[in-house]
């Protein structure tokens, strides 16, 4: 326990044999009485000379040995032989796992960071002392340029901690010649630095790893390229990929391996064979001594197995291969060593439509397919899987020729465009929305089929070769635009209801399957603005046929002329009837008139 020292006379600081008479007063916490201790100048001189300058040496700045006495979870309590402990914060001692690597009853040198008796603590540092105690040792190794070596003890912001006797900073840009992006790794690594910069002040160390990597690789470099030669196949590392190729460590010296010389095969990136890091062998292609620049070649190594591939897999012929690849497009079948075709997910069946060439084959199964193409120059082979079988599009033609009608058809699936119809032949049939009714305000075939209805169809055309099998429902009706012109007529005031409204009008059906439109000039008297102020989808109206083109399938309407010819016939009526009230009116006035006068009529 640390005692608090009172002192009861005045102590002298500059005669140090004032302190042979002079008595130094000590209390302990409870308030006991004070034991007085009394030099004589009989009494060793040494002792004495130590007892007086044990305080004195204790400073601020300070490096002093002191003993550990107590753990904490914070701090670790030194002995430092002055009148009060001192304290190190507790992360001093703790390495790269967290642990704090001390006992009691060490002895170790601390640096006296500030003296604050008024508390009874002193602020002690580990690792300052150690930076200090170091210190001549690193100096010395800058000024002759060494290295020195150290252990990675922790990730830091900006960098690694480095222990090389102290601690000191190992920014992220010195660690190699590349950009590193994890860190992690170089934790717990023993290496060698060169010392960048230091400040004895601070007690701050700044290392490279960079210029040791540089020195090295070019010592190597200079080693690889003394040896190269163009032809010769080499080991090397993957050191970056990038669109076009990658870039292949020699040992010190770096070689371009290019897309195309990678595989005899087609890839699209680099990235579907390397990855950074993975070792491989290249032939040396181009050796440019003078720019050192170096080309590689990996196909290079193997022969071209695309030579023969026209001879060993002819147009027709019957073959087995593994699949070793699935796309969404199709399979890709390995058929000899660097030589694999693509069984098109087209070529897969003749009556599904297959979306994944998964449903029909899997990674890892030997297939049985009909070449159909071969193209060495861009090293392609096209497979078949469905010509193995019975086309069924030659029956489906035979059966069902173009007018045909089918008496029942099940709807298998219903899309925005239309609706996939089951014929009975293992091949769908597809009625466009086009064709499902003469009714426009129809816009999905959902809204007047489901799944699982039957219906009757008419056979609209079949293409095999593109296999696609259309079919008609509305062809089942009479066109309503056939002898149009016999039903309708130009001047024809006509009822319909609003089915869509346009930025340049409004279409009204007239009749099922029969649409007029109504410009925005041919809505009002007025000036219209917008068409929807006018009319709103579904209101009933009456209007008058402006023109009538069947081939276009077109009818123009207006309610404006509707109404001024409404107005004009109210009109005329109107004035008919007065026109023939007055004439007799005045007839059988005239008659009355006469009458009552005596008079006769001379007329």
């Amino acid at each position: 326990m640390t005692k608090e020292t009172t002192v009861t006379s005045e102590k002298p600081k500059k005669n140090l044999l004032s302190s042979f008479s002079w008595i130094e007063e000590f209390s302990d916490a409870n308030g006991a009485d004070t034991e007085k201790k009394a030099f004589s100048p009989d009494e060793d001189f040494a002792l004495m000379f130590e007892e007086a300058q044990k305080d004195s040496e204790i400073q601020e700045g300070a490096v002093i040995d002191g003993k550990v006495i107590a753990i904490g979870p914070e701090n670790v309590t030194v002995d430092i032989g002055f009148k009060c402990e001192g304290i190190v914060p507790i992360h001093e001692f703790k390495d790269a796992t967290g642990t704090a690597n001390v006992t009691v009853g060490d002895v170790l040198s601390v640096y006296v960071e500030r003296l604050e008796i008024e508390n009874g603590v002193v602020h002690l540092s580990k690792d300052r002392a150690d930076i200090i105690k170091a210190w001549d040792e690193i100096s010395q190794a800058c000024e002759e340029d060494q290295l020195v070596e150290g252990v990675v003890i922790a990730k830091v912001k900006g960098g690694l901690a480095v222990d090389i006797g102290v601690k000191a900073f190992l920014p992220g840009s010195q660690i190699d010649t590349k950009a590193i992006k994890n860190l992690d790794k170089f934790v717990g690594q023993r290496m060698k630095f060169k010392i960048l910069k230091f400040n004895k002040k601070r007690g701050n160390i700044v290392l490279s790893r960079k210029a040791v990597v540089a020195q090295e690789r070019e010592l190597q470099r200079a080693e690889t390229l003394s040896q190269m030669q163009e032809g010769m196949v080499v080991a090397g590392t993957v050191k970056n990929i990038t669109e076009y190729g990658a870039f292949i460590d020699l040992g010190g010296m770096d070689g371009l391996l290019h897309i195309t010389d990678m595989s005899w095969g087609r890839i699209k990136h680099p990235s579907e064979l390397f990855q950074v890091g993975d070792e491989v062998k290249v032939k040396i292609l181009k050796y440019d001594r003078e720019k050192e620049r170096v080309s590689l070649g990996l196909k290079q190594v193997s022969p071209n197995p695309w030579e023969e591939a026209e001879y060993k897999f002819p147009m027709g012929k019957i073959v087995k291969g593994k699949v070793v690849s699935l796309k969404d497009y199709g399979a890709f079948v390995e058929l000899d060593d660097g030589v694999e075709g693509l069984i098109h997910v087209s070529e897969m069946s003749w009556t599904e439509r297959v979306k994944n060439p998964s449903k029909f084959v899997k990674v890892g199964d030997v297939v049985e397919c009909k070449v159909l193409e071969v193209d060495t120059r861009n090293k392609r082979i096209s497979l078949g899987m469905k010509q193995l079988q019975d086309n069924p599009w030659d029956a489906l033609e035979v059966k069902y020729p173009v007018g045909t009608i089918i008496d029942e058809c099940e709807v298998k699936s219903i899309t925005d465009f239309g609706m996939f119809v089951d014929v009975n032949m293992g091949i769908d049939g597809l009625v466009h929305i086009s064709d499902i009714s003469w009714n426009k305000k129809i816009t999905n075939p959902a809204e007047k089929y489901k799944k699982g209805d039957k219906v009757k169809a008419v056979v609209l055309g079949i293409d095999k070769q593109s296999e696609k099998f259309s079919l008609g429902i509305k062809q089942l009706e009479r066109d309503p635009w056939e002898n149009i012109k016999s039903r309708y007529r130009i001047g024809q005031s006509v009822d319909g209801e609003i089915t869509k409204i346009t930025d340049f009008g409004a279409f009204a059906e007239i009749e099922e399957g029969v649409e007029g439109l109504i410009y925005v000039s041919e809505l009002s008297e007025q000036r219209v603005e917008k068409v929807g102020d006018i009319v709103k989808l579904g209101d009933k109206v009456r209007a008058e046929i402006l023109s009538i083109e069947p081939k276009e399938r077109r009818i123009s309407l207006s309610i404006k002329q509707s109404a001024r010819s409404e107005e004009r016939a109210n009109y005329e009526t109107y004035m008919g009837d007065k026109n023939k009230k007055t004439s007799m009116g005045d007839l059988l006035g005239d008659k009355l008139k006469n009458a009552g006068s005596g008079k006769k009529d001379e007329e």
